[in-house]
């Protein structure tokens, strides 16, 4: 295992030295044990701030697998199952034919809601109640439970409003009573970041100008698309640095996001493995293939268990989930390792880092 950190270790300081990195973080935990913590670079170039260990970093939608495991942890109590319907808790879901969605539904992208307003903005998506009356105003896409399709934004807002209705708490307080305080991670896992913490976070910056393509081009991407005046990817709000780094959005619940340190997240999948959060038989249910095929919203093949994406670094035995500027969070079923990856240059949906740390911890 010396020689695991080690590699782990010369790898991030070759990725910051050769400028593709600007800061990053890797952790890595089995059963309980931290196995590999390495960083390296700068938190903050304006400054010199050193990327440390507990700096949190925003992992855009590497935040859905801790989304995902608060609703496991309150189906294990009994708050809900997986097979509850959505309206039965929030009853103004079931407009325009939602009135069969289920909480399984909203973890497999498959409730016809990945969209929002086209014209949505960073100050729409700081403002729960807004989203939550918009996503549950809105008509389908597909019948619900018949196709899937990634919910790029929604799945954080339906899964938390579930949250709220069936506790009557924000998912932050959830988080926290549920899964930091009792895990020690206070300070290094956040849905809306304590305004006293913004400090501590690393800047996220973008790796390369964003494209500026064409309107045809853009209307040819199926995840640009618009459906009678709704997209999964609003071009005012989607998650590059200039997001990333504003105080409302890191403050605000926004659940299809997170702001996360390595070895927190890493230190979550731990615990999913272990037992400590749900039992062995949920485990097995949570992180196996529920659906599988073409992604109505992404235009490729995908697979889902109950809130994670399943074969991320090319191994089908694991489950997690990555968030578009590079970032992953992820367990290995097979090896019992778990996975954090935080890095501040926000890469666009490059994975390289993650699939160089998943070369070496699985080679």
């Amino acid at each position: 295992m010396a020689d695991l950190q080690k590699d782990v270790r010369a790898a991030v300081d070759e990725l910051v030295e050769s400028g593709a990195e600007r800061g990053v973080q890797v952790a890595v935990y089995r059963r309980g044990e931290l196995l590999v913590d390495a960083v390296a670079g700068v938190a903050d170039p304006a400054t010199g701030r050193p990327f440390t260990s507990s700096t949190p970093a925003y992992g855009a939608s590497t935040g859905k697998g801790v989304t995902a495991t608060i609703v496991h942890m309150l189906a294990e109590r009994g708050a809900f199952d997986y097979d509850t319907v959505i309206a039965d808790l929030w009853p103004e879901f079931a407009a325009h034919g939602k009135d069969k969605a289920t909480v399984r539904h909203a973890l497999t992208h498959a409730t016809g809601v990945p969209g929002v307003p086209v014209g949505t903005t960073p100050e729409d998506l700081c403002d729960w109640d807004k989203m939550c009356a918009v996503i549950a105003g809105a008509a389908p896409w597909w019948e619900p439970g018949t196709r899937f399709g990634y919910h790029p934004q929604t799945f954080g807002y339906i899964l938390g409003e579930v949250v709220r209705r069936a506790t009557g708490k924000g998912i932050s307080q959830v988080l926290r009573e549920e899964l930091t305080e009792p895990l020690g991670l206070d300070g290094e896992l956040f849905f809306g970041v304590p305004e006293s913490e913004l400090g501590r976070l690393a800047r996220i910056e973008d790796a390369a100008p964003a494209m500026d393509l064409p309107e045809e081009l853009l209307a040819q991407i199926p995840f640009f698309r618009e459906v009678d005046g709704y997209t999964a990817a609003p071009r005012a709000a989607l998650p590059d640095a200039a997001f990333s780094n504003r105080a409302d959005v890191l403050t605000s619940d926004i659940p299809a996001g997170g702001t996360m340190t390595a070895r927190a997240v890493a230190r979550m999948y731990d615990a999913l493995l272990q037992g400590e959060l749900v039992s062995s038989d949920r485990f097995r249910e949570l992180s196996s293939p529920a659906v599988t095929g073409q992604d109505e919203v992404v235009g490729g093949p995908s697979t889902w268990g109950l809130g994670y994406s399943i074969g991320l670094v090319s191994r089908p035995t694991v489950f997690g989930m990555v968030g578009s500027g590079g970032t992953a969070g992820f367990a290995d079923t097979a090896t019992g390792i778990s996975v954090g990856v935080i890095k501040n240059r926000a890469s666009a949906g490059d994975f390289t880092t993650v699939e160089r740390i998943g070369r070496i911890l699985f080679q």
